[in-house]
């Protein structure tokens, strides 16, 4: 039977998403505590991978298991084998062609800027901080280029191994609530590090570096080299991932929780 989990991270201690050799990540936490659940050996796959620091608000995941286990059973067993920085949030059973990846239709992202004058000790590790004032209205007449489709070569890491560069941005906003400034973004699909450079394009035109036209002229050239500095992976959230109504997955919890306080 095939099985699909919303899950949610602290990535600040984990070494990203994906297996590696003789380091903690967040893939090897799970399949360790879904394994124990299904007295089984069990492999995961999420919709979206993510690198060390980055944080999961709303991941997907799916697994197979012929253990005989209800949706309570997966989330309180699995949460009772879990460091606290990993939780289960729901588990629901799926037909056999769901794929985590494969399957999504949209992917929604949140890169929280903390922009006041000193660093927060609390939230070092769940905000990007700069002392730099940003213009967020200037930001957010620049993000209005990147939305629609583009070729995002000059917004995607130099190692990024996607085949095809292109991608639909179907939302790009940025807001300020107190010292926060917000960017939310939803596509069909992300390459590596893109949200991350955009990131660091837009806090450089709301700092004044750079005009409101940089953040086209880089999307133009499409060579990332040419391209600006890519900001810090503390500040990213996979927020949620989106599906066909007909899989009937629960929403992803409220994000509000997660903000970093006004002071």
């Amino acid at each position: 039977m095939r099985w699909a989990l919303g899950v949610e991270y602290d990535g600040s201690p984990f070494h990203g998403w994906q297996l590696q050799e003789d380091l903690n990540t967040v893939q090897l936490r799970l399949e360790q505590a879904v394994s124990r659940v299904a007295n089984q050996t069990v492999r995961v796959v999420c919709a979206g991978r993510t690198d060390t620091g980055v944080h999961g608000a709303g991941q997907v995941v799916h697994f197979d298991s012929d253990a005989d286990r209800t949706p309570r059973n997966w989330v309180l067993g699995c949460n009772a084998n879990l460091p606290p920085e990993i939780n289960i949030n729901w588990a629901c059973p799926v037909p056999d062609h769901f794929h985590a990846r494969f399957a999504a239709i949209s992917r929604s992202y949140r890169y929280i800027i903390l922009n006041r004058a000193t660093r927060s000790a609390i939230w070092q590790k769940r905000a990007t901080w700069t002392h730099y004032p940003l213009n967020e209205k200037r930001m957010q007449q620049a993000a209005q280029c990147l939305v629609g489709t583009h070729d995002f070569s000059s917004y995607r890491a130099l190692g990024c191994q996607a085949k095809s560069p292109v991608r639909t941005l179907t939302r790009l906003i940025i807001n300020r609530e107190g010292n926060r400034v917000l960017l939310d973004v939803t596509a069909d699909g992300f390459l590596h590090h893109m949200v991350r450079n955009i990131a660091g394009v837009l806090m450089s035109i709301g700092r004044g570096d750079r005009p409101v036209e940089w953040a086209r002229e880089v999307l133009e050239l499409r060579d990332r080299t040419l391209g600006g500095v890519t900001a810090p992976p503390q500040g990213l959230y996979l927020l949620g991932v989106g599906y066909p109504e007909e899989y009937h997955l629960p929403e992803h919890l409220e994000f509000e929780s997660l903000m970093p306080p006004e002071t």
